[in-house]
């Protein structure tokens, strides 16, 4: 049993403290006091269950994909592949988190993208100054037959 469990490669498992609180907060909506504990085997159950079916929808979606001529999966193939697995309830709320999920996205690329673009200006502002004159040690321009060139 022990070499069963440590058949799944380190990287493949999915993080446990996550599927924890994910199982905790699903059950605690469906019991009446919302305090649950589960089983440590029951835990790894779930988490081994979540990990095949995320391989097997993401294998049909890369079949999906191919069958497109193309070679990067995205969210259409996904959605393709649970409806073609009979998983179509999952489609509207994943539909939801998906656009959920791109709007705070978007938000925090408009705020980088105005950041960089305040850091171009500055470089530009900075950079600009006449490339004509020469500054002196103190920062100024020298006068006339300062330079230190024979006139």
């Amino acid at each position: 049993m022990a070499e069963e469990a440590k058949a799944v490669p380190e990287a493949e498992e999915l993080p446990r403290t996550i599927v924890r609180r994910i199982v905790k907060d699903k059950l605690s909506r469906c019991s009446e006091d919302g305090d649950i504990s589960v089983n440590k085997d029951a835990l790894l159950a779930f988490s081994e269950s979540a990990r095949i079916f995320i391989h097997y929808i993401s294998a049909t979606a890369n079949d999906i994909c191919k069958e497109s001529k193309r070679q990067i999966v995205n969210a259409d193939d996904i959605f393709k592949a649970l409806e073609e697995t009979d998983f179509s309830e999952f489609i509207r709320p994943l539909k939801a988190s998906l656009e959920d999920f791109r709007k705070k996205n978007a938000g925090k690329k408009a705020a980088v993208s105005k950041e960089k673009e305040s850091e171009k200006n500055k470089k530009r502002k900075v950079e600009g100054e006449p490339s004509g004159k020469v500054k002196s040690d103190n920062g100024e321009s020298p006068e006339k037959g300062e330079s230190g060139d024979a006139e």
